[in-house]
């Protein structure tokens, strides 16, 4: 593994070298086209706003990088993958703030409160349809079959999660079975359909995927409001139990197991996140999470191109870095 003299905190400074910048720019203009290339002008609005709000583009990063790593170059097939795999992710965000209720996300609307939950679940279905076609017409069938089988397993992965709202019988198992489907499933595939020997690349995508997705839901429990930009506790109110929420039940915080099982007031809600964060879970779930960090790079072929390199050599434990920055203090 190459040694770098320095390491960006910020996981997105990674994507700043010539190729990977140039061939965002080239997604984001994709991902705008794909997005509002509905007949209908409500549909266009809603599906263009939601992509134009932004995001961290990690998905697309890994398709170009890893296109670059297996010896390919950021064409237009790999623009169009990458743009597909974000505007799949995107279409399931409209989908999950639809079954949350959410009122806003990135300081947007959400669809559900501008369209209601009607409109939501189509624009949510053109989105990810319209992604689908893309990747059928312009990429190729290894690329579409990957992308629908993705879909599958994001569906069940929601569905996991929903049938176990509320239920204090779930395990640390059970919620990183349901992270594996709902997250880091399409992070696999943002690798996987990057090249035709994607395939090498699959098990860096899902360890990536996981400790991203861990990593969020530690934040949600042990950061503040006023570091995350947004209200921190909503798994709790939801009913999702994360897995460090019950690693720590099942280790130091067993106190709070009378909490699960139903639903918690405002108060107790800030009982439970006060106990949290004074017991080991931070530190058990960067622990957990750097040895994530450290399988994915593992698993990583060797990689000769020195941009590719940096994103795929550093991003995990940058990630890992970042949150832990959030959770200091």
């Amino acid at each position: 593994m190459p040694v770098h003299a320095t390491r960006p905190q910020h996981p997105e400074e990674l994507l700043a070298g010539p190729a990977l910048s140039e061939g965002l720019r080239r997604v984001e203009r994709r991902l705008n086209r794909l997005s509002t290339s509905s007949r209908l002008p409500l549909i266009n609005r809603a599906a263009g706003r939601i992509t134009a709000a932004g995001g961290k583009r990690l998905r697309p990063a890994l398709t170009l990088a890893t296109a670059l790593a297996l010896g390919g170059r950021i064409d237009r097939r790999t623009v169009t993958a990458a743009a597909c795999v974000e505007l799949i992710h995107a279409g399931s965000l409209v989908h999950d703030d639809l079954m949350d209720n959410a009122a806003e996300r990135r300081g947007v609307r959400t669809v559900n409160a501008e369209l209601g939950g009607g409109g939501a679940l189509v624009v949510g279905d053109f989105m990810v349809a319209r992604a689908w076609l893309a990747a059928l017409s312009s990429t190729s069938r290894t690329v579409a079959e990957a992308l629908a089988a993705t879909l599958v397993e994001l569906a069940e992965g929601q569905f996991q999660e929903t049938a176990d709202l509320f239920d204090a019988g779930r395990t640390p198992a059970d919620a990183l079975e349901s992270v594996r489907r709902k997250t880091a499933s399409l992070f696999r595939t943002s690798c996987v359909v990057a090249h035709p020997d994607g395939r090498a690349m699959a098990e860096y995508g899902e360890r990536y995927g996981m400790l991203f997705q861990v990593l969020d839901d530690l934040l949600d429990l042990a950061s503040t409001a006023e570091r995350l930009g947004k209200p921190v506790g909503n798994d709790l109110r939801q009913g999702v139990y994360s897995f460090p929420l019950l690693t720590a039940v099942g280790r130091d915080c067993e106190d709070l197991r009378p909490f699960l099982g139903r639903r918690l007031t405002e108060e107790e809600i800030t009982v439970v996140l006060a106990r949290l964060r004074n017991s080991s879970v931070v530190d058990d779930t960067i622990e957990y999470c750097r040895g994530l960090a450290a399988d994915a790079v593992a698993a990583l072929p060797v990689v000769d191109h020195p941009e590719a390199a940096a994103v795929l050599y550093g991003l995990p434990i940058a990630t890992v870095d970042h949150a832990r920055a959030l959770l200091a203090g």
